[in-house]
């Protein structure tokens, strides 16, 4: 099978550092997309409830396109399939500012989303690969590069936005540069092709077991972190009276928080574990909810959001890490594992909208604070141990080897 490859140190030096190019590459994507929205809106003529409706489709694609991505890494190995999924996911940038209309907006951003699906699930498995060949963490700061890459596009759009420019140019031009950028790391990420007597993954299927147990974990995780992200400067702004731009400093904060916390993060995992560390990182998320429900004053309720962004930070990285040692088809249980977090992103802003309609914001971020603490009680899903016997119990034997990596 592919995992028998043999590849020297240089080589998944190498690797590492493309496989992390492409999470940057995917990450500047989605800022460079953020940043222009509001363009979009108008271009398309779109109300802000019918926005609304049209951003939920992005997640509903990536959530019923991302089974494809195992089959697709089987047929055509893992390198080729990246490089073809990540090119579509570049590319799909400059559908959304060609929408005419709702119909359309809608149409396109579920094309958008599945893309995107598809191609993280694909760089997912490929990092996970690196990362049990390497036998070092490197899952945490993948992901922290996703978050300097939507940094990065993020920049870019806004001064293309502060310039006035037609948002189909500048998604020209960005797709055609992270196309060719994509292309060219893709090249140097491990080329992991499946044998012959290998069956391959099913087109669609629902999520192994193993992946809804991890997944509820990315589920805590990603909803707290949806939540501080889209409801943080109204928190400042409508419950504790601060000014738009202390209130919009705070989200800017909590997203800087996320992705320096990321970076470092393999440090911490390798020093202690995942399990410690998610349990660490759930006692802090916890004490931050509290914080945030009790803050009298924007002050503290900022730490309180930024020890929410430290301490669910590595949770999703570590989330796909698990997962990719599960069972003895990674990129089928990563898949499960990003539906959950997927849509626990899509419902979160929403969640937290309607509880605070029927009682109010104090309330919603109680129960983001009852999530943080799952992830204390729900840490030990991520014990190497645990999975090296699912796999065992699941592939004959052959996913122990996968899992006994350094956790």
């Amino acid at each position: 099978m592919a995992g028998e490859t043999v590849f020297s140190t240089e080589r998944l030096r190498r690797a590492r550092f493309a496989v992390a190019a492409v999470f940057c590459v995917h990450g500047a994507v989605t800022g460079s997309f953020a940043t222009r929205i509001p363009w979009i809106q108008d271009h398309a003529g779109v109300s802000a409830g019918q926005l609304g409706l049209a951003l939920a489709f992005p997640a509903i694609g990536a959530s019923l396109a991302m089974p494809l991505a195992g089959a697709i890494s089987h047929r055509f190995g893992a390198r080729t399939a990246l490089r073809g999924l990540l090119a579509l996911w570049t590319m799909a940038l400059t559908l959304p500012s060609l929408a005419p209309d709702i119909y359309g907006l809608c149409a396109v951003l579920f094309v958008y989303g599945a893309t995107a699906g598809m191609s993280d699930v694909a760089m997912n498995a490929l990092g996970v690969e690196t990362e049990n060949r390497l036998g070092k963490s490197i899952m945490s700061s993948l992901h922290g590069m996703w978050s300097v890459g939507a940094l990065i596009g993020s920049a870019a759009g806004t001064v293309a936005a502060h310039l006035g420019g037609d948002a189909r140019l500048h998604h020209l031009v960005a797709a055609l540069v992270l196309t060719a950028l994509g292309l060219y790391f893709c090249q140097g990420v491990l080329d992991l092709q499946s044998t012959p007597e290998e069956e391959a993954p099913p087109r669609f299927s629902l999520p192994p077991k193993s992946a809804l147990i991890i997944g509820a974990i990315g589920f805590c995780a990603v909803f707290a972190e949806g939540a501080s992200l889209d409801w943080s400067a109204v928190y400042l702004r409508d419950e504790l009276g601060s000014s738009a731009g202390v209130a919009a400093a705070s989200t800017t904060a909590f997203a800087l928080t996320m992705a320096i916390a990321r970076l470092v993060g393999d440090r911490v995992v390798d020093r202690f574990g995942a399990v410690r560390t998610v349990r660490v990182g759930g006692v802090a998320a916890t004490a931050g909810g509290l914080l945030v429900v009790l803050a009298p004053h924007a002050v503290l309720a900022m730490a309180g959001f930024g020890l929410i962004g430290l301490g669910v930070a590595v949770v999703v990285p570590l989330a796909f890490a698990a997962a990719g040692r599960s069972g003895p088809n990674p990129s089928q249980a990563i898949a499960g594992v990003a539906t959950i977090t997927y849509t626990s992103g899509l419902i979160a802003p929403s969640a937290i909208g309607g509880i605070a309609d029927a009682t109010s914001l104090t309330f919603s971020f109680g129960l983001v604070t009852l999530l943080a603490f799952g992830l204390v009680l729900g840490a030990g899903v991520l014990r190497p141990g645990a999975r090296a016997t699912t796999a065992a119990a699941t592939s004959g034997g052959k996913g122990a080897d996968l899992a006994s990596g350094p956790r």
